[in-house]
């Protein structure tokens, strides 16, 4: 008999606020009868690493586990990483430490948040607060971006469509997208408050609120005359609905 379970993956935080923004998400996910759902961290919250979570879901008799990387971007070296520990590919795309992890089950490695129906959505209404006249206004998504060169081609792809569409449904005058690594984000502001002579929006693409929307960003664009949601992706009822129909895909497409 084989058995179906799902395994949402994050970063992990110190902070138990962010954990919990993480949790609440999914403990929001509608109840499918008996499949088990677990919440497990790359780093940092023992006892609920992946190893962790692997070894709830086997021990409940699970056979099939749809893994899902609750991370921004394709462009986050974890995503990949994380692929290769699981053993769906055989190398990692760059050098990293994390060693395999121990799995009976057969995985299914689905997709980063970037790719979901909603996630433009999301953007916007967290930064709209702070917008006073869309159409005279740009915004500027900062997302964390990689050293590695293939991966910071997967941030801007990624980032460059969520712009586009984030400018579709909100009217703005412009969208433009920012890299904390390699840093762009005071350069791109200062083009558009400058050549372009626009009201700039700042929005953090960050999962949950930490340390760079509170501190790096800020800190990155002191001095200069922006408007900054300081808002994560989280809370948003619509993250829980992308995780959902990445289940539902799943599900379907394993009958």
């Amino acid at each position: 008999m084989r058995k179906r379970g799902v395994l949402v993956i994050s970063h992990g935080s110190r902070e138990q606020a962010w954990v919990d923004l993480v949790d609440n998400a999914i403990h929001q996910l509608p109840l499918r009868g008996d499949l088990p759902v677990a919440a497990s961290f790359l780093e940092i919250v023992e006892g609920r690493l992946i190893q962790d979570g692997i070894d709830l879901l086997e021990s409940q008799g699970v056979t099939d586990i749809l893994v899902i990387p609750l991370f921004v971007s394709s462009g986050s070296t974890h995503v990949n990483e994380i692929a290769y520990a699981l053993g769906v590919i055989d190398a990692p795309s760059f050098e990293s430490d994390l060693a395999p992890f121990r799995v009976q089950a057969s995985i299914t490695y689905g997709l980063p948040i970037e790719h979901g129906s909603y996630v433009a959505e999301m953007i916007w209404d967290k930064a709209k607060a702070v917008s006073r006249n869309p159409g005279q206004e740009v915004l500027v998504l900062i997302g964390h971006g990689s050293s590695h060169e293939s991966f910071r081609r997967r941030w801007e792809q990624g980032l460059s469509r969520l712009t586009g569409q984030v400018r579709e449904i909100s009217g703005l005058g412009a969208a433009d997208y920012a890299l904390l690594r390699p840093d762009s984000v005071r350069a791109t502001v200062e083009y558009w408050q400058k050549e372009r002579g626009m009201q700039v929006i700042a929005a953090p693409l960050f999962l949950s609120e930490g340390y760079f929307i509170r501190e790096v960003i800020p800190k990155r664009l002191q001095g200069l005359n922006y408007r900054y949601s300081g808002k994560s992706l989280l809370p948003h009822p619509l993250l829980t609905v992308w995780i959902d129909e990445q289940i539902q895909d799943w599900l379907c497409e394993e009958q």
